[in-house]
């Protein structure tokens, strides 16, 4: 009999971890369905060493419209699958689960962060190959898919990429409806002609449409990508509280049903088995929402200009290399400094904690001020 192989993590991958750990009790084989599986990694050379046990996710919501009824489109308006031929990124998040499997971020990886994407062939000419170039990184996702995107980031970053997860429309709604909807709020009212995101400010209980509008919406607040990803980043916590809460993690039907609905559109390297699956859970199965962190690489300019490219988002020269040299190490992203302690005091000081990164911790409720 044919194994089932589920999971792959949405948009919102934080709800990746608790889902996997919740899998040490539920079983892979009552979730119904196989993921579908892409070979990313053959195709790649001069990779990234790898110092550590920890485990690198690269996740990626792709605006792709397959697996979307026609009425999800009409109340998305993205068309359909015909009309919006190809694939692109809508979000890139690099999830790190440190060695130890006690501890779990998340970085947001802004759209159109300038880097060099490497030689390839054409898409169009498969005779013909593209040099290496400055570009924005979802560029390399639209020109060569998962395996160009991977080789971009680990030649930008240094940190080798583990496994592959991709999560469609589809797949982001039907996950959260099989929660109940996630509970979100805004400080201002949204009106964002683009994504069709109309809401008061306040709190609001999302379903999968509203959801899919809410972490893509960009246009109403005037701060474009990054004040996307701040809410992706929200709505990320916000699924992790929900899907840990008791009422989710102790009902086997609920569990099932957000498992199928997660795997509804998704993709995953070729590499990843349920058994790594199984195995990732049981260690993963004590990690909680306070032991999860969420950030946005450190950006040096968020409006940089290029010729040939328009406006790009440029990193911290500084920052971004220390941030990747710390995931590669697995070092804590949170420094505990010691002060020297006065000349009128014997007494140690009391360690300061230093958050040079600015993270937050998926356990931070943003909307607990307004209620």
């Amino acid at each position: 009999m044919k194994a089932t192989r589920p999971i792959r993590i949405i948009t919102s991958l934080s709800v990746a971890i608790v889902a996997l750990s919740a899998l040490a009790w539920l079983g892979l084989d009552q979730v119904s369905g196989a993921i579908n599986r892409v070979d990313v990694f053959s195709s790649l050379n001069k990779r990234p060493d790898k110092p550590t046990s920890a485990l690198n996710y690269l996740l990626v919501g792709s605006d792709t419209r397959e697996g979307l009824t026609k009425a999800q489109s009409q109340l998305l308006r993205v068309g359909t699958t015909k009309a919006a031929a190809g694939a692109r990124s809508d979000t890139m998040l690099l999830v790190h689960i440190s060695k130890a499997r006690d501890k779990a971020t998340i970085i947001s990886i802004p759209r159109d962060s300038l880097v060099t994407i490497p030689e390839h062939q054409s898409s169009l000419y498969k005779d013909r190959t593209v040099g290496a170039a400055s570009g924005k990184i979802n560029a390399a996702f639209a020109w060569g898919g998962a395996p160009l995107l991977i080789q971009t980031i680990e030649n930008e970053t240094g940190v080798r990429i583990d496994h592959y997860i991709e999560i469609g429309f589809a797949g982001f709604a039907g996950m959260v409806d099989s929660l109940g909807g996630i509970e979100v709020c805004s400080k201002k009212d949204i009106n964002d002609p683009k994504s069709h995101l109309v809401m008061t400010a306040g709190v609001h209980t999302l379903d999968g449409i509203e959801a899919l509008k809410y972490v893509r919406t960009r246009d109403f607040d005037g701060m474009g990508d990054l004040g996307r990803m701040q809410r992706q980043q929200q709505f990320m916590s916000a699924v992790l509280r929900k899907v840990t809460s008791t009422g989710v993690l102790l009902n086997p039907i609920k569990l099932v049903n957000f498992f199928n609905a997660a795997i509804a559109t998704v993709k995953t390297d070729s590499e990843l088995n349920s058994s790594d699956l199984l195995t990732l859970a049981k260690q993963l199965k004590n990690l909680s929402a306070s032991k999860v962190r969420t950030l946005t690489i450190p950006l040096g300019n968020a409006n940089a200009r290029v010729p040939g490219l328009g406006s790009v988002v440029t990193w911290d020269k500084v920052l971004a290399p220390d941030l990747f040299n710390r995931l590669q190490q697995d070092l804590p992203l949170v420094d505990e400094v010691t002060p020297s302690p006065s000349a009128s005091s014997s007494a140690s000081a009391t360690p300061v904690m230093v958050d040079k990164f600015k993270t937050r911790t998926a356990d931070e409720n943003p909307c607990g001020a307004l209620k």
